[in-house]
């Protein structure tokens, strides 16, 4: 029997697609290429030491409580543990104590050189949350949710993404910054960094950044469940080479239309398919730990996400090196360790999960762990002494478990300026394409990378009023 809706691709956008369309009465069919579903926020075990679980590409949720879309579902009500630590991020940095971002802005201030510099910037916009995640998350097409909030962002984002940047005083509170910007993987100082910074430091002070007990697949599990409360279905280890029946949902890289579809695509948009360009890329390292780190700075040790990416300056040389297809000799990493907000993730013989990630350039078949740990060497002495098991992916390799990450682009060629406002294709309705019942989900599509189910939402809602004329979107919450 065909489904109402087919989604193809169980990624947190596409899952949160299918509950809004299967809670507004239709019929909903996911399909799934690999053998688990769950897209960017799956947990494995480790192969050799099964006791401890990786988090494949996502492991640390800044937009598990804060993004609208989950703020309704209600993760927490659903039985979801999300764990606060006190520690935000920490930023380790040559020869000077480490920048630490603190869920309590109070004291990450009282830790700067110039606190005073970093409460200008983001104290009244922490004081704003719900409004400044409301305009960073919105669907750009719709009036703020808070004027206030737009005013308040507005001016930030512009100074953090253009050579005003140096208006935040103290290189310690620049590497802060600097390094929850880099998370979008793209030249800096932008516009587009300066906003997922704003928005990324706003959530670490006002929310905090959550860890999900148990690893980042309790959030899939948790829409599949509400997926088949209201009758929809899950269908693993299938791949969609001919297009289902049906209106159509894609979380998938847009490229993967021009396979599915082929000659039937419309020549304009194939032609623009065809252009789509992907961004750098980050190679995945997984460890796994006998014990705790050695840091050279102790407050380190609290802190469960980390950007190992130096100095500012450090930073935006490494990612215009990546931009221009060169590795960089420092390049950004970013790391997190679960275990310090979910001992549960630590094994029976104390063995525990270091996620790491480093950006390179696009498609780059280069196994970055000797580089990786070689960094925790420098700001941790004796690293190497803990490491018992290492799973090393590089970029070239990301997309055999999850064929969106097109040359390990974890942003789906979405981390610009211009697909941040219009997605794939210059038109009005980004979630929407030119093929009849066919629409875009992913990453690809405003307002972007994470998981914050906000793309699925907004293409949801889009196929709701076209194909069905269902205009009221259904209640999420439990």
């Amino acid at each position: 029997m065909t489904p109402d809706v087919t989604v193809v691709g169980s990624g947190p956008n596409g899952l949160a697609a299918a509950v809004v369309c299967a809670r507004a009465g239709l019929s909903v069919r996911v399909i799934e290429a690999q053998p688990t579903s769950g897209g960017g926020a799956r947990t494995l075990p480790d192969p050799e030491f099964g006791g401890v679980s990786h988090d494949i590409c996502s492991a640390v949720h800044p937009l598990a409580l804060a993004s609208p879309f989950f703020a309704a579902f209600d993760l927490r009500a659903r039985g979801v543990t999300l764990t606060v630590p006190e520690v935000s991020y920490g930023n380790p940095l040559p020869g000077r104590p480490a920048a630490i971002g603190y869920r309590d802005i109070e004291r990450t201030c009282a830790e700067l050189d110039d606190g005073a510099s970093w409460r200008r910037l983001l104290g009244p916009l922490a004081d704003d949350c719900d409004g400044v995640v409301g305009l960073l998350l919105g669907d750009k097409r719709s009036l703020p949710p808070s004027i206030p909030a737009a005013l308040r962002v507005a001016p930030r984002l512009l100074a953090q993404g253009s050579p005003a940047w140096g208006t935040l005083v103290g290189e310690d509170a620049r590497a802060l910054f600097t390094g929850v910007a880099a998370h979008t993987i793209s030249q800096m100082p932008s516009l587009v960094a300066s906003g997922a910074g704003l928005m990324l430091a706003t959530l670490a002070h006002a929310v905090g950044w959550p860890i999900p007990v148990g690893g980042s697949q309790v959030i899939p599990d948790a829409l599949l469940a509400d997926l088949r409360a209201h009758r929809g279905e899950l269908v693993l280890g299938e791949q969609v080479t001919i297009p289902p029946s049906g209106v159509v949902l894609y979380d998938t890289a847009p490229t993967a239309l021009l396979d599915i579809y082929g000659g039937r695509l419309p020549a304009g948009y194939a032609k623009t398919l065809r252009r789509y360009r992907y961004g750098p890329g980050v190679a995945k390292v997984d460890f796994v730990l006998s014990g705790e780190i050695p840091w050279l700075d102790p407050r380190l040790a609290q802190a469960p996400t980390l950007h190992l990416g130096g100095d500012r300056a450090t930073m935006a040389r490494a990612e215009k090196e990546v931009a221009a297809g060169r590795h960089a000799e420092w390049p950004m990493v970013l790391a997190s360790l679960p275990h310090l907000a979910d001992p549960g993730r630590i094994d029976e013989q104390g063995r525990r999960p270091l996620w790491t990630y480093a950006h390179v350039p696009a498609g780059s078949p280069v196994d970055m762990a000797e580089t990786i740990t070689a960094l925790f060497e420098r700001f941790a002495p004796g690293f190497r002494d803990i490491v018992v098991g290492v799973r090393s992916v590089p970029a070239a390799r990301l997309a055999d478990h999850n064929a969106n990450l097109v040359g390990g682009d974890i942003g789906v060629g979405g981390n610009n300026m211009f697909s941040a406002l219009t997605g794939p294709a210059l038109q009005w309705n980004p979630w929407a394409t030119p093929i009849p019942g066919a629409y875009l989900c992913s990453s690809a599509t405003p307002p972007g990378g994470g998981v914050h189910g906000m793309a699925g939402y907004y293409a949801a809602r889009t196929a709701l009023r076209r194909e069905f004329g269902i205009k009221e979107l259904p209640p999420l919450s439990p």
